[in-house]
This record gives structure tokens, sequence and C-alpha cells, in this order.
């Protein structure tokens, strides 16, 4: 205590003047030292602030909000940036991968489990397929992007005329279901290239990887509505879009399917056939009956499901070359808006083969087989030239070793195979029925059998107006009653509908050809469709 008081007893004595001393009587001496001692424990206090005052100290005080200082909050941030870093890194060094994943996840759920929202995540790609939900999303999407979205992508696909409209990486749409705040934003991740196997060591191929996936963001509390109903809307408009942006397609096999996966078997252009019932040469009744029987079909998805049947229909056109089959099934897909798919059996190897071309079938197309009977013919000629070769003389020659059966046709039209799709129209096309084995036309194979004849007055009255624009004229009475004694196809009308422009010139072309005396044919059954 001493040593603590001798500086400031030293700084005391020294003010107080030589005088004073002398003026105090040896009486007063007491209280004079009591004097002092008062004064040295006074400073003893004033000293003990002063240092406290010295001293950094992080003080808040609740009742005058005083905020620490700026540099003092840096300077505990910096304390608390170090330590993570150094936790960090002892972590990295000392604790298995494994575990730091394992601490991270429970870390996040912890996080996650204080917060109201749950993210839905919706990826592109279902492993190695395309995830249908995702382009659910994005055709549902595109009509509701806001007019304030800052970034917008555009494309225009290869097979489809028509512009097409989504989200930029990172961008966020806000949508509300029954009440419901939705918030949808577009992810995308891109991974580090990787040279391709196999490529040329001095210029590699580089494979690309990106990632995207949406992320849908909504209150925990309305999961049930979200996944129940909300999920069924999207699905539903987006169907509807997709039918309204459909381009219709026609695939038929590629040549190196052989080597590629069981989706790319085909390839597909657009199918621009103009053709429709409207302009078909085809008598009105016939027609109507058509597009009846196909608008039923069409409503029957729980009928089919109920009865236990595939939900497909099969259809026979037989009839002369040029009667227009082929415009029939053009007709059928533009009606349905339905793709279709050219299935040349004389390109096909085995029923193997057969099988998975069906199953790359999609839903709501039209698979068709054209000449049939000639089809079935060539395959049966190879089973019996490779039943008459030598057994050694296979592997010289370019022949395939397996061929298509009918049982295996069978099998594609109405076994088990068969009911790998649904909205599903078979049409079989032939010039000559009666080569036909009659197992192929039984019901349930052949649902409605449709002959299509030479042309009637009716179907040439339809001619007459998309060839020449008239519904009226003095010839055409004449035309009409040489067509019911004549053989002619709608292919050799149109022709000659085409020759001329001038139209007296063109009917009296058509005349003189009508009159010109045909070898008679073989008698024709009259037009019509007939159901098993």
């Amino acid at each position: 205590m001493l040593a603590t008081t001798t500086p400031f007893l030293d700084r005391t004595l020294r003010h107080i003047k030589p005088q004073t001393f002398a003026s105090f009587s040896l009486s007063k001496s007491s209280n004079l030292f009591h004097h002092l001692l008062h004064s040295v424990t006074v400073g003893k206090k004033q000293q003990q602030q002063m240092d406290t005052a010295r001293k950094p100290t992080i003080v808040f005080n609740a009742n005058n909000n005083q905020c620490p200082s700026a540099k003092l909050i840096f300077s505990a941030a910096a304390s608390v940036a170090a330590t993570a870093m150094l936790i960090r890194s002892v972590a990295k060094d000392f604790v298995p991968l494994e575990l730091r994943d394992y601490i991270f996840f429970k870390i996040k759920n912890l996080i996650l489990s204080f917060r109201s929202e749950i993210t839905l995540v919706i990826e592109e790609f279902d492993g190695l397929n395309e995830n249908l939900l995702y382009k659910a999303a994005e055709l549902y999407l595109e009509p509701t992007i806001p007019p304030h979205t800052k970034r917008i992508k555009l494309a225009l696909p290869k097979r489809q005329g028509k512009i097409s409209f989504s989200l930029e990486s990172n961008e966020e749409i806000v949508d509300n279901f029954n009440g419901v705040q939705v918030k949808w934003r577009l992810v995308s991740k891109n991974f580090p290239p990787k040279n391709i196997p196999g490529s040329d060591p001095y210029n590699p191929l580089l494979l690309t990887t990106e990632a995207r996936f949406f992320e849908l963001s909504f209150h925990k509390k309305h999961k049930e509505t979200i996944l129940n109903n909300y999920m069924q809307h999207i699905l539903e408009i987006s169907k509807e879009l997709e039918e309204k942006k459909k381009t219709l397609k026609l695939f038929t096999l590629k040549s190196d399917r052989y080597s590629g996966r069981i989706g790319d078997m085909w390839q597909a252009l657009n199918l621009d056939h103009p053709a429709t019932f409207q302009t078909l040469a085809m008598d009105s009744d016939l027609k109507r009956k058509i597009m009846l029987d196909l608008d039923r079909f069409m409503k029957r998805k729980e009928y089919y499901k109920r009865v236990g049947k595939a939900w497909k229909r099969g259809y026979l056109l037989f009839g002369p070359p040029g009667t227009g089959k082929s415009s029939l099934i053009a007709a059928m897909a533009n009606y349905l808006n339905f793709d279709v798919y050219d299935l040349e059996l004389t390109e096909i190897k085995g029923d193997s083969e057969l099988r998975k071309l069906l199953i790359s079938t999609g839903n709501k197309s039209i698979i068709v087989v054209e000449d049939i009977d000639c089809s079935l013919e060539f395959q049966d000629r190879l089973a019996q030239t490779l039943a008459m070769m030598p057994q050694g003389l296979h592997r010289h020659m370019q022949v395939p070793q397996q061929q298509m059966t009918l049982s295996g046709l069978l099998n594609f039209i109405d076994g088990l195979w068969s009911s790998c799709g649904d909205e599903r129209i078979i049409v079989f096309t032939t010039n000559h029925k009666d080569r036909l084995d009659p197992a192929l036309l039984r019901p349930g194979r052949i649902d409605v059998q449709i002959h299509m004849s030479y042309i009637t007055p009716c179907g040439f009255k339809m001619l007459a107006s998309n060839y020449l624009g008239i519904t009226e004229h003095p010839q055409l009475l004449e035309i009409e009653e040489l067509l019911k004694t004549t053989k002619v196809t709608p292919a050799e009308v149109g022709e000659l509908l085409m020759k001329d422009e001038g139209t007296e010139k063109v009917l009296q072309g058509l005349i003189q050809f009508l009159q010109t005396p045909l070898s008679d044919a073989a008698a024709e059954p009259q037009p019509g469709m007939s159901q098993q």
C-alpha cells in the first residue's frame, strides 16, 4: 500500500505551502495527519478510476442503447472467422469425409427445421430417363412468366415451327394456387468438362455436363395441397398446352438403329400432309362413320380399362392402288393430332426387334404397316430361301439369321406387348385382302375394315371443289353419270384435273378419258366400313 500511495502523497505534499506547517500547533498535528491520510485515500480512488478508463471494454447499456464501436465489432468478427477457418482446416485434415458430410447434413437439417418453408426439387432427368414432371413444369410456367421478368430464354426447336419461352437460370416466378403462394426458381449447375474415351489425343472431344432443376418453395403447412392437387393441376394444364403446341411427326426407322439406344431407333420429320376429312375424295357417309368411330375410341379410356383390354384400335384399309389409303391415314392423324410411325416390316430382322420398336413408340400415335401382304410374303420367301441353303453358306451371305414371324406380328397386335402404351391406332393397308392370313383378320386384331374403292360421284364433287373451286357446272352431271359405269381411282382423276388451267378444257379432257373403253376389271365390292 505504501508503494501505491507514495506517488500521490508526493504530489499532495508539493501543493502544501511551508507556511502551513508553521501555523499549525502541536495540538493540531493529529488533525493534519488525518487530513493527509484522507487525501491519500481519495487520490488512490481517482487513480484507479483513471486506470480503468484507459482499458478497452465492451459495454452495452440497455437504458441508453449505447452500441459498441465499429473497431471492436470488426475485431470480434475477425476472431470468429479465424477460429472457424482453424476448425475447418483441422476437420479437413483429421475428420473423414463421410463423417464431415454426415455432420454438415445434420447441421443443415437442424437449420432447415427452424424454417417455415419447404422446397421441392424437380430435376430434368430421372437417372438416364427424361423426367416428365420437369417437362410438364416447363410447359406450365411458359404462359405464367410475368412481364417484369428481366431475362427470358427463347428457343426454336429443330422440328417445330413455334417459338418456346422459358426461364433463364436463377430467375424466379411466383404462382398462386387456391390461395397458396408458391415460388418457382430454375437452377443450373455446370460441371467440369471431361474427355471422351477413344477420341483423338491431339484433338480430344470434351463432354460438358449441365444439371438443371426447378426448386418449388411454399409454406410447409400446404404440403398436402401442393403434392396432391397442385401437381395434378400442373400435369393437366401442361397436357393441354402440349396439344396446342404439338407439331405432328412422321417417324421412320433409322438405318443405324442397332448401335443406339432404344429411344434412338426412330428418326422424325415434320408431318405437314394437308389431307383432312373435309378434303378427302370419299363418300360423305363413310367419312362420317370413320370420324364417329375415332371419337368413340378417344372417349373410352375408362371403358377399355374396365373390360380389361389395351386402349388401341386396329384398322384395315384395302382396295386398289391410288384410292387414297395414305391420304386417309394422314387425315386421321390430323383429326386426332397423333404422330405417325411408319413401320416397314421388311427392314425388321426378327420378333425381338419388333418388340423393341413397339416399346419405343409413343402414346397418341398411329402405327402404319403398309402393304402388309407384300411384307409377309417377303418374310416367307426369305425363310424358305434360308431353309434351302447349305448350313455353312449362311455365314458368307448378307442374310439375317432371324426373321420376323406371323406369330410375332400377331403378338405385336393383340398380345402382351400390345399393352405397352395407350391411345394407339394400328393401321394396315393392302391391295389384296384375299392374300392375308385369316388369323390376322379376326376381331380383336382388326377392329374396323374400310374398303377404299374407285371414285364415286360424291368423291368427284369433292375433287372438283378442291382442284377447280367449282360446285356447279353443266358438264359435272355428265361426268357423274360416266363415273357410275367407269372404274377410275381418285389419283387418276386428280392428275387429270391438274393438267390445264381452264375449267372447260379440264372437264372436257376428263370426259374424253372416261369415255375411252377400258378393259373389264373384276367386280369390286361397294365402298364402305365394316366392324368386327
